[in-house]
């Protein structure tokens, strides 16, 4: 009789010194088997990096359509500009109008409406919003609820660092110094944003973290990027390499963290040795996004690239400042005819930047008043349609702007007389007109009423006629 009870334990064993024997083996192929997944897919996603990359290298810049231009250098960016921060001339210029999402150089905005609304020497404190948003992955210095640092040191951290509690934190703080919260500030910046001029930016956080809601452009980043550049604060710690925090209330650790813009450090393959500062960004979303300020001791420029690649960004950046000071120089205008319709310039350095083969009898300028209607305005000059710069000016009040062709300026005087002149005799033909139409119309009623008259004089005589009731006048005796 067969003993099953033994049978199956031999059985059992076997089968466990089978699974012992095997395990590395199907462990080892499940490993590869994964392993092959990953690498099959890290693959296809460098394969459509490297196509989107090729594709946007092939988009031209759209500045290099602008007749006697200088064509600029093909960029990896899908939108890219450099622009010139004292007169706004826009040197480069590529697809500048297309909304992204920013990232991290959103911190730009963050930094200057905290300069705007705050002292260095203020405190921030960390709340427990200020710290639990923050997932896996996102840049942080690791500060805790409750902490408080100076706002000098929060900005260094938010600059240099880029650390997103720290972002928050500033908005928070400021927004409670401006008589409300977070959501406040985030008001402030979409405010500060549109007075700049930016139309194609919403800004929904303080850090740049994604949100669907939360995007700019080229040309509006560049436009901030020259706001902040104006703040003797920004531009100290934006070209800081490190920065210690001491020890706070209560972590009694410092916390040293360094700079993260390449072209800053004398050891990096991407040091450019005009940079001045900026601010580096980073979503999957918006891929690498740079703002770049940059002085050769001339002109002060600022560099954007929107949805770059990596290290690219750096390399585009690079080629277009390379571009921009090689081919464009300064006009001033102080030794210029005024066009029509400006006194004069607030500044008495004013200047454009055009190409330095262009001719200044080309530029043309439009003269448009301020909305406060004080006899401010601001003049926007442009070249074959491109902006080379725009200043402030004292205007004369005018229902409308004006333009005007440099070289082609008519005399003042005469266009005031003239005009003068044309609103007198419009009112005198208008008043003679009227006159006349008056007399026509009492002539026409006093015909009318002789014609009724004469009327009914003849059926008068008609009826007496027929009655035989017609009298005869006697003579009258002499």
């Amino acid at each position: 009789m067969i003993n099953f009870k033994k049978y199956g334990k031999r059985c059992l064993s076997l089968f466990l010194a089978a699974s012992m024997i095997l395990m590395p083996a199907v462990q080892t192929f499940a490993e590869e088997e994964t392993a092959a997944a990953t690498t099959d897919s890290t693959q296809t996603e460098e394969e459509d990096r490297e196509t989107q990359r090729q594709n946007c290298y092939a988009i031209a810049p759209d500045s290099n359509s602008v007749e006697n231009w200088p064509q600029g250098p093909a960029t990896y960016a899908d939108s890219a500009i450099v622009m010139d921060m004292n007169s706004g001339a826009v040197l480069y210029s590529k697809q500048i109008e297309k909304k992204h999402y920013p990232a991290s150089i959103t911190k730009l905005l963050t930094t200057l409406v905290a300069l705007d609304n705050a002292e260095l020497t203020d405190t921030v404190e960390f709340s427990q919003d200020s710290i639990s948003f923050l997932e896996y992955g996102d840049a942080h210095i690791g500060m805790t609820p409750g902490e408080q640092i100076s706002m000098e040191d929060a900005l260094y951290a938010v600059l240099l660092a880029s650390a997103n509690e720290v972002s928050y934190a500033v908005a928070e703080s400021v927004g409670k110094k401006m008589g409300g919260g977070y959501d406040t500030f985030i008001q402030a910046m979409n405010d500060e944003s549109e007075k700049l001029g930016c139309t194609g930016s919403h800004w929904t956080n303080a850090n740049g973290l994604h949100d669907e809601q939360h995007y700019t452009t080229a040309h509006d980043m560049a436009r901030i990027g020259a706001a902040v550049y104006q703040k003797e604060a920004f531009r100290t710690i934006s070209q800081s390499l490190s920065h210690t925090i001491p020890a706070t209330n209560l972590v009694n650790e410092e916390r040293t963290f360094q700079q993260k813009h390449k072209m800053l450090w004398p050891q990096n393959d991407n040091y450019y040795e005009y940079c001045k500062g900026g601010k580096t960004g980073y979503t999957d979303q918006a891929r690498t996004t740079l703002v770049t300020m940059a002085d050769n001791g001339d002109m002060q420029l600022v560099a954007v690239v929107l949805y770059d690649f990596g290290n690219d960004a750096y390399i585009d950046t690079r080629a277009m400042f390379d571009y921009a000071y090689s081919n464009f120089s300064k006009i001033s205008l102080k030794d210029q005819k005024l066009p029509e319709g400006v006194k004069s310039y607030e500044d008495e350095d004013a200047y454009i930047v055009l190409p330095k083969s262009a001719q200044f009898s080309d530029v043309k300028a439009e003269v448009k008043e301020d909305s406060n209607k004080d006899g401010s305005g601001t003049v926007t000059f442009t070249y074959k349609g491109q902006e080379v710069g725009s200043v402030k000016a004292a205007i004369e009040k005018t229902e409308e702007s004006s333009a005007a062709v440099f070289g082609k300026k008519k005399d003042k005087t005469t266009s005031t007389v003239v005009t003068g002149i044309s609103k007198f005799m419009k009112i005198v033909i208008g008043v003679v007109i009227a006159v006349v139409i008056l007399l026509i119309i009492i002539v026409v009623l006093a015909n009318y009423r002789k014609q009724i008259r004469r009327r009914r004089r003849k059926k008068g005589k008609r009826r007496n006629v027929k009655s035989g009731n017609v009298k005869r006048k006697k003579k009258r005796r002499r």
